[in-house]
């Protein structure tokens, strides 16, 4: 390899890149037009905007990050010669923006924690207006790496980010702003149906099989299955660069890189796409396109069914898309654009790690190939074809209701998006006849579903035209017709309702899914019954399932009632039935835990449901498998975004791979709603002693023993302590709970995106804080893993010692000391320098080996 990695033009750095046969790249912009671009969108004209973010490590002390030199900049191409000579800077003095939307009404742009909403009211391309949409789109102090970002208009007319929590519509003229469970990591991206994907660093592509906020109906749900649900078959997240690639952060650990160095699997994979456009081979319609900067390649995923799911593959065996030799090449975001072509931007940044996660190995590489300079780069390319001849240039804007309708009939699918979002946006009435006839006579679905969720986004759909819908030949018509049917279901009386009870005979995978989690917007009196139904032929499927009970808010306990009744043991019996048991323990209300218990332990009890029962409190409170754990690929069961530690990261919130913090611990087990977990670890409790239990407990046995183990799992008055106890942790005086307070807001900030908000870790992220070993270790031990990371088998720890002081890092370790269960003792900051200052010196992150040794 070369000692460093020179700055190429782009003519040169083209020249490194190798592509499949008859596709080339053709550029765009570059600089000096454009500097460290990170995403791009599209206005109605098929004027290019985009995010420029200098600010991102210009150094690796990041001195500029906070420094309001963020902008958002319109590209015109004005000769139509297919490059852009005219630039307008729209918005700039931003700090770190990180997303924007273009509508008709104005543009939305996310500088965290603020959503904004700029407007041009004078027509020269400059806003003239800034007005809050939400102050609380990610966080103004978290990490660069891990904060929201993202806003994709769906089908259904939401919109949609990664890596947070807002949930966002146009609702007459006005935004609606909901709270989501937090998905993904870097961008997000829908299909021809409408399902949302995302991914995180190191997994390339999770879908939404039953839409996600679903989920945040019900707070007891043990997992989310059915929500980022992963593609990947086996081999998904297998990369394949052509040049070395040792500037990742555990380049030096075995199977990271390939013996030839080049990297082995995705670290830093972003921005996932899914190509619908027109002027392209037919053959990457409904591809996903993958940006992976730290191995320099662009990734191509073919998505297929195969019955009862949608999976991935590789488009090829042993290579990439786009692959390049140009170590500086920086692939971050992609879009399928308006001329029916693939953009790709390119960062060209040396650095993409931010300082947070520089290991002293990574930093040693970065200076070695003088990456952190120079720095005001950036390049935004086309992909075409041999066959390509690029489409006109929109003109939407001019076009009234009708005229949009017929676009929706258009080839390429941002035609099709942006025609209904207009109509949305507007609630062009007018478009209503023309929506109805597309909606039950277009020839292609795709129109008919654009036409139906149109009609829901202005309030004109029907029921008559939603029940016509329901027995469409295609079933993503009837997949959105059971949605849209939730307008009417609250109506017991609503001739709707039968309609869609019929469709429990629907043999599709996908509408039986959704259907669970649609039935939950029932009245109870239809709820209770049909969701028995459905969990009695489809108990064994767990997406069926935690859709189900997703809308089962407190009617979990007459359904297993039902489930019980039944005296012949099915595997769809028994999974339901261990999965509403754990969700009703999981909920910890004292009447409902009782109930269950009661349940369990009736006479003439069935020998599988008393094992159902208690296999499902188990669950909840030890942290045992529920049914279907761990028959998926990468992130099995995972319930809330993981988000952590890759090679990249200025767009995206990529730390270096396994470069996310993460403490040694338990196992984790499935996802409860708000993240993947190992059960509750705080003592639960009652408000009377739980008979029915202490009865099973004292029947001897395997029964006995089961009963017993969870007896010790609750409290309740007048229960005498478990032999051998440790004693209660000593209240924290009023110094240490400021210092608990302060250390809140640093794992907010920095630890929550690969260890959870509940402490219970995230699938190969980060594992479970919650009863941790090393992190209610002595002190001395955790100090130890912050200030100068941890090698483990989910991933590396980066050294925190140069981003956090001693009082972040005691206040911190006293945060996580003292929640979510554990019972650890407080960290004093004087503790923290005195470690500080014994491991001054150390350049390698601790392994699990050594800090068994210091904890002796």
């Amino acid at each position: 390899m070369p000692a460093e990695s020179p700055v190429l033009s782009p003519a040169e750095s083209m020249k490194t890149m190798v592509l499949p046969p008859g596709y080339r790249l053709e550029l765009v912009a570059s600089e000096p037009m454009i500097q460290e671009p990170v995403a791009i969108d599209w206005d109605t004209s098929g004027r290019l905007w985009v995010i420029e973010m200098p600010g991102y490590m210009e150094d690796m002390p990041a001195t500029t990050e906070l420094q309001p030199t963020g902008r958002i900049s319109i590209l015109e191409d004005t000769n139509d010669d297919g490059k852009m000579d005219k630039k307008t800077v729209f918005l700039d003095k931003l700090v770190l923006p990180r997303t924007l939307k273009v509508l008709e009404r104005g543009v939305l742009i996310a500088e965290p924690p603020n959503l904004w909403l700029a407007r041009d009211t004078n027509g020269d391309l400059v806003a003239d207006t800034k007005d809050l949409v939400t102050g609380s789109y990610g966080q103004g102090a978290a990490n660069v790496e891990h904060n929201e970002n993202a806003l994709l208009w769906a089908l259904d007319n939401w919109m949609y980010t990664s890596e947070g929590t807002t949930l966002l519509r146009l609702k007459d003229g006005a935004f609606e702003v909901r709270t989501t469970l937090s998905r993904g990591q870097w961008g997000a991206t829908q299909d021809d149906a409408g399902r949302v994907y995302r991914n995180t660093n190191s997994a390339a592509l999770f879908v939404d099989v039953v839409p996600t906020p679903y989920y945040t109906r019900n707070p007891r749900m043990m997992r989310t299955r059915g929500s980022y649900e992963t593609l990947d078959t086996g081999d998904l997240n297998t990369v394949w660069p052509i040049r070395p690639n040792p500037g990742v952060n555990r380049g030096y650990q075995d199977g990271v890189l390939r013996p030839d160095k080049t990297l082995a699997a995705f670290t830093a994979v972003g921005a996932p796409t899914f190509y619908r456009g027109d002027r392209l081979p037919a053959e990457l319609y409904g591809n996903v396109f993958l940006a992976e900067p730290a191995g320099n390649l662009v990734s191509r995923v073919i998505v297929t069914d195969d019955g009862t799911m949608l999976r991935g593959r590789k488009a090829y065996e042993r290579g990439e898309f786009i692959a390049s030799t140009d170590e500086r090449f920086r692939p971050v975001y992609l879009s399928s654009a308006p001329d029916g072509t693939l953009y790709l931007v390119d960062m060209y940044h040396g650095i993409i790690q931010h300082k947070g996660y520089i290991t002293e190995y990574l930093r040693d590489q970065i200076l070695s190939r003088q990456l952190e300079r120079p720095q005001g780069h950036g390049r935004i390319y086309r992909i075409v074809h041999t066959t390509t001849k690029r489409g006109p240039k929109p003109a939407l804007s001019a076009m009234k209701g009708p005229q949009l309708v017929d676009v929706l009939a258009h080839p390429n699918g941002w035609w099709r998006d942006k025609a209904q979002q207009l109509i949305v946006e507007r609630g062009d009435r007018s478009a209503i006849p023309a929506l109805k006839e597309k909606a039950e006579r277009a020839p292609d679905w795709r129109t008919r579903l654009h036409a139906l969720w149109t009609l829901d986004g202005i309030d004109a759909v029907e029921p008559a035209l939603v029940t016509k819908a329901l027995d469409d030949s295609s079933r993503d018509v009837r997949v959105s017709a059971v949605r849209i049917a939730e307008r009417w279901l609250k109506d017991e009386k609503h001739p709707i309702q039968p309609a869609v009870l019929k469709k429990i005979d629907d043999t599709d995978w996908a509408v039986r899914r959704q259907l669970a989690a649609s039935l939950g917007a029932l009245p109870d009196a239809a709820k209770i019954p049909a969701l028995t139904t459905l969990l009695e032929r489809h108990g064994d499927d767990p997406i069926t399932v935690d859709a189900a009970v997703s809308g089962l808010q407190g009617s979990e306990h007459a359904v297993l009632q039902r489930l019980l009744a039944a005296a012949e043991q099915t595997p769809q019996r028994t999974g339901a039935a261990v999965v509403l048991a754990a969700t009703l323990v999981r909920g910890g209300e004292d009447a409902r835990v009782q109930e269950l218990f009661q349940l369990a332990a009736a006479p003439g009890r069935l020998a599988w449901q008393r094992d159902a029962l208690l296999e499902g409190a188990e669950a909840a409170l030890l942290g045992g498998p529920l049914p279907g754990s761990g028959r998926r690929g990468a992130g099995a069961g995972r319930g809330a975004a993981p988000a952590a530690a890759a090679t990249s990261a200025a767009p995206g919130g990529r730390a270096g791979p396994g470069g996310a913090p993460a403490f040694p611990g338990v196992r984790p087990s499935d996802a409860p709603a708000a993240g993947r977990g190992r059960g509750n670890t705080a003592a639960v409790p009652l408000t009377r002693e739980p008979a029915p239990l202490v009865a099973l407990a004292s029947a001897g046995g395997d029964t006995g023993k089961r009963a017993a183990a969870l007896l010790a799992r609750f409290t309740w008055p007048g229960k005498a302590a478990e032999p051998g106890a440790a004693p209660a942790a000593a209240p924290l005086t009023a110094a240490e709970q400021k210092r608990f307070e302060d250390g809140k807001t640093v794992y907010t900030t920095l630890c929550v995106a690969c260890h959870n908000e509940n402490g219970e870790g995230r699938d190969k992220l980060g594992p479970a804080l919650a009863g941790s070993a090393f992190a209610l270790s002595q002190p001395h031990v955790p100090m130890r893993i912050l200030l100068n990371g941890k090698e483990g088998s989910v991933g590396l720890m980066p050294p925190l010692g140069t981003t956090l002081s001693d009082d972040q890092i005691a206040g911190v370790l006293t945060f996580v000391r003292r929640s979510w269960g554990n019972e650890g003792s407080a960290v004093e900051p004087a503790a923290v320098a005195d470690i500080r200052k014994q491991t001054t010196g150390r350049t390698r992150p601790w392994t699990e080996k050594e800090l068994l040794e210091i904890s002796k």
